[in-house]
């Protein structure tokens, strides 16, 4: 079962946690063949482009519980769908100024349960929280994004890691970190993952 390769990297995972894990790929199926929030040839990749990449940011930091985290530009669900399953004592909020993405992400979310998991139709610029974390998956250029949601951190730590924002990215990021060369922090995947689709793809972390 493709569930099997998130149980590979978090072997500790209870059955409640495998159980939600599994039954993403049917629901996502079901719903990308009404919305399309996933393109057609990635959906049998579901479990490594989409679940285990998100899961990438819990490799670069395992959230205390209680910690509160916006997952910004969320689309149908990633990655604060795969990381609230995996820190059922954390809260998050998701985000989208899609309305048609954020239905998927609220009906995947009450399919399997999620009790953490708050997902809104809202514009970055409109969310008014704060959170100890902000993650996100590619959405749009880091400076253009702390320039957004800069706002939305919380000066209370409670993590090992400074409050900041998470981003899940591709390819040369030289450009758009050089503006906080000095603080931000780029780790390639491929040193928590080992599938050849990891290469070249990076956490990136700026405390805020």
């Amino acid at each position: 079962m493709a569930a099997e390769l998130i149980l590979k990297y978090f072997p500790e995972l209870t059955e409640e946690q495998q159980r939600q894990f599994e039954m993403l790929d049917a629901l996502y199926r079901d719903w990308n063949a009404k919305i399309n929030v996933i393109s057609r040839k990635d959906i049998d990749q579901l479990y490594e482009h989409h679940v285990l990449h998100s899961l990438a940011i819990a490799k670069t930091i395992r959230f205390r519980p209680g910690t509160q985290i916006l997952d910004f530009g969320t689309g149908g669900g990633f990655p604060g769908i795969p990381l609230a399953i995996l820190f059922p004592d954390c809260q998050f909020k998701l985000i989208d100024g899609t309305g048609k993405k954020i239905r998927v992400a609220q009906e995947v979310s009450n399919a399997i349960g999620l009790k953490n998991c708050h997902p809104e139709h809202l514009r970055g610029e409109d969310e008014k929280g704060k959170y100890d974390f902000v993650v996100s998956r590619a959405v749009m250029p880091l400076p253009d994004l702390v320039k957004i949601v800069k706002k939305n951190i919380s000066k209370t730590q409670q993590n090992a890691l400074p409050n900041g924002i998470i981003c899940l990215k591709g390819g040369d990021l030289q450009a758009e970190t050089r503006p906080f060369h000095k603080i931000v922090e780029t780790t390639d995947i491929s040193t928590f993952f080992q599938e050849e689709w990891f290469k070249e793809k990076h956490v990136i972390y700026l405390p805020c």
